[in-house]
């Protein structure tokens, strides 16, 4: 059965989709355990951006990268900034924004490549992550759909993008939807709830005041790629709320805005 796992290995807990060839790619989204960040952050903090001791975060990064077979030294990541810009990076961005936030690439929530052995990972509290392999192609993408990058189409255009640049086809895609925030918990006022429903009208939306609505950010991320023709078939949601397991994952909302950021990864093996 096809479906999202967590897991203990090396004395790393981290989630992972099962219906990714393990031969062919890595592939995780971390938890907030076994890291070395204190206070907010606590513990296994794998971003740069939000305040946390520079030193820490490369310790939590190298931990992390080492239960996974990863050179922490390689990934590249980027300064994500809730939009639609999508990279195709190769060797020459290799360690971009490993050790320096400054030296990750710029306004950047999609990247995708199809070079071996290159690590691409982005950084979450609350927001989607986005994991898409081409087992044709030997493809990988990643991309940080929060409710901005959502009603714009980040995941349509990461999966375009490697159509661009690699001929993938939206039915050979795999996706896997990482822990986020839930429609349990993502409750948004009207504003933001009128320019979901124009994307999508057809999505279910839960009122549940004169100005609040319930809004499921999962399943307007698969509608949209099946609206290009990705397979439902072929996206696991993993349907864990970071706000209702805060004690496992961070969740911007759950700690009022001071806390860590979890990190999705994905490598191609060589």
């Amino acid at each position: 059965m096809c479906r999202f796992y967590i897991k203990c290995k090396n004395n790393l807990w981290y989630g992972f989709f099962n219906h990714f060839n393990s031969n062919l790619v890595t592939q995780a989204i971390s938890t907030r355990f076994h890291g070395v960040s204190k206070a907010e952050f606590s513990s296994l903090n794998l971003a740069l951006h939000n305040g946390d001791n520079s030193k820490d975060v490369w310790q939590n990064r190298e931990a992390f990268c080492l239960g996974l077979g990863i050179d922490a030294k390689k990934i590249v990541t980027a300064q994500q900034v809730h939009g639609t810009n999508v990279l195709c990076v190769d060797e020459s961005y290799l360690g971009r924004g490993a050790f320096d936030y400054e030296e990750a690439i710029e306004n950047t929530d999609g990247l995708i490549t199809n070079v071996p052995d290159l690590p691409l990972m982005m950084f979450f509290a609350d927001c989607v992550p986005i994991l898409i392999f081409d087992p044709i192609k030997k493809a990988i993408g990643i991309c940080h759909a929060g409710w901005k990058g959502t009603v714009h189409g980040i995941a349509q255009k990461t999966v375009q993008a490697m159509g661009s640049s690699f001929n993938s086809r939206p039915e050979d895609c795999l996706i896997g939807i990482g822990p986020s925030i839930g429609p349990c918990c993502f409750e948004v006022d009207e504003p933001v709830y009128t320019q979901f429903k124009q994307a999508f009208p057809s999505l279910t939306y839960k009122q549940t005041s004169k100005e609040k609505w319930k809004i499921n950010l999962w399943e307007a991320n698969r509608l949209q790629l099946k609206n290009i023709g990705v397979l439902d078939k072929n996206i696991i949601c993993s349907n864990v709320c970071t706000k209702c397991n805060s004690d496992v994952f961070f969740s911007y909302r759950a700690d009022e805005g001071k806390t860590g950021r979890i990190a999705a990864i994905i490598q191609l093996k060589s």
